[in-house]
């Protein structure tokens, strides 16, 4: 049995908007593990981002509002600590790294600068050891010269060194729980790989849990132990990634792993089709009664538009789960 690190519990996030508030985050439930990696997977605004946004405590008001349920972070609350707490926990028990680091990274400061800035809100170092850790850490993750690149700008780096040194700094206090939000997105494909195998290479060397968070199934099948789909603010699916790859039991799911481009060609052309999913994510402020999928479900029956709400996530196989009236057979 592996460690179990961090703990959601139906979690509810409220955001206001001009046309009226909206529940991007809807009783969302994951457990994240020492030494595991969970992918949170779906289009954009499912509510991934705000997900790891309200465990880190950085939605709030008056843009939004945490509204219900349990973040344990092994036996404390996050969501019963005050700000002043919360401030130690962030960037010290958990940490998160994004999809740009420029919009991260000040332009007019030095990457060692940053970093020691980091180092030093959380460790009682004097500037000379700071400075010497925030070396270690650009070694750490694999930046060549790092005793050079300490005093470079991030204009002087490649998109790929910035997002290396984004790594750096969330590794400055060895946190129990990586936020992973979309790491690889704005890099390319060479690049990625080398992202990603730097963090399954640091996560077996500390032992840190991550959440990656991707639209991008290939580097699910990669590095994740375990899959949670979210659609509309829900997780619609939570299972071990081989079992969701072999065995989908949701019919979103199955759209999302049928629209990966295949490598073998099916017509006289020499191209497949690549399939999509039917219709658009409905608004949050008119979300369908009944299941929110299903004015884009193949399988949709007419107890999928009952006043009964949407169905809840069931354990369909041992640890696969899925919020499906009409699950896919297997």
């Amino acid at each position: 049995m592996f460690e179990k690190i961090l703990s959601v519990d139906k979690l509810v996030t409220q955001l206001t908007t001009e046309c009226g508030p909206v529940i991007p985050v809807n009783e969302v439930s994951f457990d994240v593990y020492k030494g595991k990696t969970l992918g949170i997977v779906g289009e954009s605004g499912s509510g991934k981002s705000i997900t790891a946004l309200s465990i880190m405590r950085l939605v709030m008001p008056p843009l939004g509002n945490i509204m219900g349920g349990n973040i344990w972070l092994n036996d404390q609350n996050l969501l019963e600590l005050s700000a002043a707490d919360m401030r130690k926990v962030r960037g010290n028990q958990i940490s998160m790294i994004f999809q740009e680091p420029m919009t991260s990274l000040n332009p007019v400061f030095t990457i060692g600068s940053q970093l020691k800035e980091t180092i030093q809100l959380h460790q009682n170092l004097n500037p000379k050891a700071a400075r010497a850790h925030a070396i270690e850490l650009l070694n750490l993750v694999g930046i060549p010269a790092p005793e050079k690149r300490v005093d470079e700008y991030p204009h002087q780096l490649s998109g790929g060194m910035r997002q290396r040194v984004m790594i750096a700094m969330a590794l400055s206090s060895n946190p129990q729980i990586l936020i992973a939000d979309e790491p690889t997105t704005a890099l390319d494909v060479t690049i990625q790989a080398q992202i990603l195998d730097l963090l399954c290479k640091l996560q077996a060397e500390l032992g840190m849990g991550i959440i990656l968070i991707t639209h991008d199934l290939g580097v699910v099948a990669e590095v994740c132990h375990e899959v949670a789909v979210m659609y509309c603010g829900r997780i619609v699916e939570k299972a071990p990634v081989k079992e969701l790859f072999t065995n989908p039991q949701h019919p979103y799911t199955q759209g999302l792993l049928s629209s990966i481009p295949a490598l073998e060609a099916s017509n006289s052309t020499g191209h497949k089709r690549l399939e999509t999913i039917n219709g658009l994510v409905p608004s949050l402020h008119q979300l369908p009664v009944g299941c929110v999928f299903q004015d884009r479900c193949g399988n949709v029956q007419p107890n999928c538009r009952g006043e009964q709400g949407s169905p809840e996530l069931e354990e369909k196989y041992p640890g696969h789960f899925a919020a499906c009236f009409y699950p896919l057979e297997t």
